[in-house]
């Protein structure tokens, strides 16, 4: 099972999850995710578990304990959505206007040939 570790404090690492969760039963990997450019977490990471019993056992004992002073919020992660992210689409609302770029009025896009 993959479990969704949140609130997690700039502190902690992956060895610090790892142990937490090998309280419980066995831990496959732990993925603290970080910024690609400057290397800090981004205070959230996954932890996955071969046991279902265990990693259930694990979210009910450790959600919302602390660790190196943050309370934890873990519970089950939902599985990856295509393209990568859940992001909601971006709306801009209303009419543009002139100037507005992609339309092909002023200061549209419009085709190159």
């Amino acid at each position: 099972m993959n479990i969704y570790v949140g609130n997690l404090s700039y502190d902690v690492t992956e060895d610090d999850l790892r142990q937490a969760f090998e309280a419980f039963g066995q831990v496959e990997t732990v993925n603290i995710i970080k910024d690609k450019f400057s290397g800090q977490s981004k205070g959230f990471g996954f932890v996955e578990m071969p046991s279902a019993d265990q990693a259930k056992s694990a979210i009910e004992d450790l959600n919302g304990k602390e660790l190196k002073g943050r309370a934890l919020n873990i519970n089950e992660a939902r599985p990856k959505t295509e393209g990568g992210g859940a992001r909601k689409p971006r709306s801009f609302g209303g009419n543009r206007g002139p100037g507005g770029g992609g339309g092909r009025g002023p200061g549209g896009g419009g085709r190159r040939y």
